[in-house]
């Protein structure tokens, strides 16, 4: 019998391994880009300012990358010890994007890390440049293959189940890649990584611009900053609208938990929920109370104007005949393995589609064993079970909107940044400033909220319709959970302090003296100071 305890223990410890390391790869995505757009410049133009901004930003993302090195590369590994199930179900797929990302873009992206640090003074300007492209088309193409892999997991395609060896077998490489749930979840989560990268840069520079400090560095950079992020915020709001019309096709259950659907809508009035308090156990927001503008959920969602959204109500009911379709295919793959029976597999290929709710069903079933079901606890089983099919929706109704209003909120900043800066007026502009200050660690925590609501969107599911989350889970003991949970929390925390010191030490120094900087001395710094931010001669 499987321990419910073990299973939510093991899901903690993935949920903060995954959610520690999370925290460095958007930052990495995003300053690898405009690492070579600075780069880009520099060797366009031959000013030397350019290649000082690139090299005082590359230290920053020095330490990124390599924090964020050192927290993934557990991950892996979790999935032997953790989820050996998993591994054994799906590894035939979910393995293959993944030695692809360790052997192309892994390997590719660390060996030209070295060659961008080291190479300023022994590769030629426009070498030294393809070099910098490379670092950020192989942190991407990793991203890409990461991607693939957990797309599977969303929507899984390019594979068969195979009675024989009961597990996934691999069919098809191209499905696996050009799945629409990868295409989509992959530019998604990059430009996300751009908006994080764009923040960073915006909001150190606003410190030094704040502080009369680094000002040639601090304006250009702002002002790349702010162009790079507006761009990329615009297009994060697009696509998350394609993210959304895609979980509405594929992944109902999402959708509806992620919009607090109840009940069907009825279009085309069916309101957008603004703010809701989602009552899981009562199936309904609590006090009835939501904050909602009607006339957009329908139109927003599914492109029309008369298509109507199932609610979790519905898609209960759906579930239904699934879940006992599922109990007889499972019975059937059962009796098959264990007689080799040729009438049980004609009747588990029957029902096999279905084979994933009844792995679920057994839950549920007295002793997890779906034979000791009786004609009278059938009703009961299928009614818990549906239920279980939806994930909570209070987290990703909460999730979704907390994501949704803050990349409003990056969009008004980068405009307002983007603007001013354009104007030339930024330095007046203090407010924008202390705003982008403030928001630097803002678009990596809605990285993580979007991270929840891929993640929990899918539950209770970690192969959507194949192979439950309780049923993926390894045969550990509850102590040696406690134990590794609080060993991991303890090394990552220790991680995240060391990333969090390191950054906060170069920032505050720094990129040091420029040739372009007014030279000042103990004496005559105050007076030299006032004359040169009394000009506008530096841009």
């Amino acid at each position: 019998m499987i321990n419910p305890v073990v299973v939510d223990l093991s899901r903690l410890q993935f949920a903060l391994t995954a959610l520690y390391h999370f925290q460095f790869v958007p930052l990495t995505l995003g300053l690898t880009f405009l690492l070579a757009a600075m780069e880009t410049v520099y060797v366009i133009t031959g000013n030397p300012i350019y290649k000082e901004m690139t090299q005082f930003w590359g230290k920053l993302f020095a330490i990124n990358f390599a924090i964020g090195v050192a927290t993934g590369l557990t991950m892996e590994f979790e999935f032997g010890t953790n989820w050996s199930m998993y591994s054994h179900f799906v590894g035939d797929v979910f393995g293959t994007p993944l030695a692809i990302e360790g052997l192309m873009a892994f390997f590719m992206e660390s060996t030209f890390v070295g060659l961008m640090f080291f190479g300023w003074d022994r590769l030629s300007k426009p070498a030294h440049l393809a070099v910098t492209y490379l670092v950020a088309l192989g942190s991407n193409l990793s991203a890409l293959w990461i991607l693939i892999a957990n797309a599977f997991m969303q929507v899984p395609v390019g594979a068969r189940f195979d009675p024989e060896t009961m597990r996934m077998q691999f069919q098809s490489l191209g499905a696996l890649v050009f799945s629409e749930k990868a295409q989509a979840q992959f530019v998604h989560t990059s430009i996300a990584g751009f908006v994080c990268g764009a923040m960073f840069v915006m909001g150190i520079s606003s410190y030094y611009l704040l502080a009369r400090r680094h000002r040639d560095i601090a304006l250009r950079s702002f002002r790349m900053a702010a162009l790079f992020g507006l761009i990329s915020t615009l297009a994060v709001i697009t696509l998350g609208d394609a993210a959304g019309r895609l979980a509405y096709l594929v992944q109902p259950p999402k959708l509806a938990a992620m919009e607090g659907l109840w009940h069907t809508t009825r279009p085309p009035e069916e309101p957008w929920k603004l703010i809701a308090l989602p009552d899981d156990a009562a199936r309904q927001d609590l006090f009835g109370f939501s904050i909602s503008i009607p006339y957009v959920l329908t139109p927003l969602v599914t492109h029309t104007t008369t298509t109507p959204i199932p609610g979790v109500d519905a898609l209960e009911r759906d579930a239904a005949p699934k879940i006992a379709s599922g109990i007889k295919a499972v019975l059937a793959l059962e009796d098959y393995a264990r007689t080799g029976n040729a009438m049980a597999l004609a009747d588990f290929k029957q029902y096999e589609a279905y084979m994933g709710y009844g792995m679920l069903a057994q839950r549920f079933a007295p002793g997890q064993d779906l034979v000791k079901i009786t004609p009278a606890g059938l009703p009961g089983v299928v009614s818990r079970t549906a239920r279980a099919t939806i994930p909570n929706v209070f987290v990703e109704f909460w999730a979704f909107r907390i994501m949704v209003a803050f990349g409003f909120a990056f969009l008004v900043i980068f405009a307002f940044g983007a603007y001013y800066s354009l104007q030339r007026t930024i330095e007046q502009r203090r407010w924008v400033m202390y705003l982008a200050m403030w928001f630097i660690p803002a678009p990596v925590l809605v990285a993580l909220y979007g991270w929840i609501t891929t993640e929990n969107g899918r539950q209770p599911w970690s192969v959507f319709g194949w192979l439950p989350t309780f049923q993926a889970a390894s045969t550990h003991t509850v102590g040696y959970l406690i134990f590794s949970l609080v060993g991991f929390a303890a090394l990552y925390t220790l991680f995240i302090g060391a990333a969090l010191y390191l950054m906060f030490k170069y920032a505050r120094l720094g990129p040091g003296p420029s040739a372009t900087e007014p030279q000042v001395s103990p004496e005559t710094g105050p007076a030299v100071l006032r004359s040169r931010y009394a000009t506008k001669s530096w841009e």
